[in-house]
């Protein structure tokens, strides 16, 4: 399968052409109250290419410490199948002016974030605590829960996608295997409770820690660096035998990392936090 057309039209346009990496869809959290290697290491809800391609969060293991590596589904689309999604991102307001939606009666809350592309323009629409959504949004402009209550409708449905638009799935769901993975290092820390014992592994790569990457731009304390290759597939082995809480030895060190599969339209390290 080469590619699919975008086929949402926008005024008097032509359809335009997708590539395979190009991005149609995204839906992903950001902020709220959390520790910079929950930041580092999120993956977006949901994210759909050109070809039809859907990336997910797969089921997550509830425990702690659980696998070191973010449990990631794909599966595929048909042509109508993504037709149907851009049709419902439209109807969502997505495909507007690019807007934020604030919500002043809650606090320390993630923002949810809709990144659509069609016709070759992009539009990022995001909303505050779209997920503590209820009796506080009384407060709020009519136009203003309208828009939060579409959003958060889409995100249902895109999130459930399988009982949604079940037949429209053309290629069965199979774990994404990645090509990059962004790694993020930190020196080991005690952990609590104390009588939490990690698992300790020898970190597989020639380069050691202490030089691996660079350090991340307004966190000194954190290195990021990007693994492909070879390397990679020396890394993901050691990874998949690994938790959360596994202390990698290093030239006489320990280190603690935040692995973080590159999605098809994403490369190198982040700039910063």
């Amino acid at each position: 399968m080469t590619h699919f057309r975008a086929l949402l039209q926008l005024a008097d346009g032509e359809p335009s052409t997708m590539t395979a990496l190009e991005l149609v869809l995204r839906i992903e959290m950001g902020g709220g109250h959390v520790i910079p290697s929950f930041i580092v290491g999120r993956i977006p809800e949901l994210s759909v290419f050109g070809d039809g391609r859907v990336i997910v969060l797969g089921p997550q293991i509830a425990i702690f410490p659980g696998p070191a590596l973010p449990n990631l589904v794909t599966f595929r689309l048909s042509e109508e199948g993504l037709k149907e999604l851009l049709e419902n991102a439209r109807a969502a307001g997505l495909l507007g002016a690019d807007a934020h939606y604030d919500h002043p009666g809650i606090a320390d809350a993630g923002t949810t974030t809709f990144t659509v592309v069609a016709e070759g323009r992009r539009h990022v629409i995001s909303a505050y605590a779209l997920s503590e959504a209820g009796a506080p949004d009384a407060q709020l402009e009519p136009d203003v829960r309208r828009a939060r209550a579409a959003l958060s409708a889409l995100q249902q449905r895109a999130l459930d996608m399988r009982s949604w638009l079940g037949q429209a799935i053309i290629e069965p769901e199979a774990a994404y295997r990645y090509q990059s993975l962004r790694v993020f290092v930190t020196a080991a820390q005690p952990q609590e409770p104390a009588d939490l014992e990690p698992s300790f592994a020898d970190w597989p790569l020639a380069t050691p820690l202490a030089a691996f990457g660079a350090p991340l731009v307004g966190f000194a304390e954190m290195r990021c660096g990007v693994v492909t290759g070879n390397e990679l597939e020396a890394l993901r082995a050691a990874l998949e035998n690994s938790n959360q809480l596994t202390f990698w030895r290093s030239e006489g060190a320990t280190y603690q990392l935040t692995p973080r599969p590159l999605l098809p339209d994403e490369s190198g390290c982040l700039t910063g936090l």
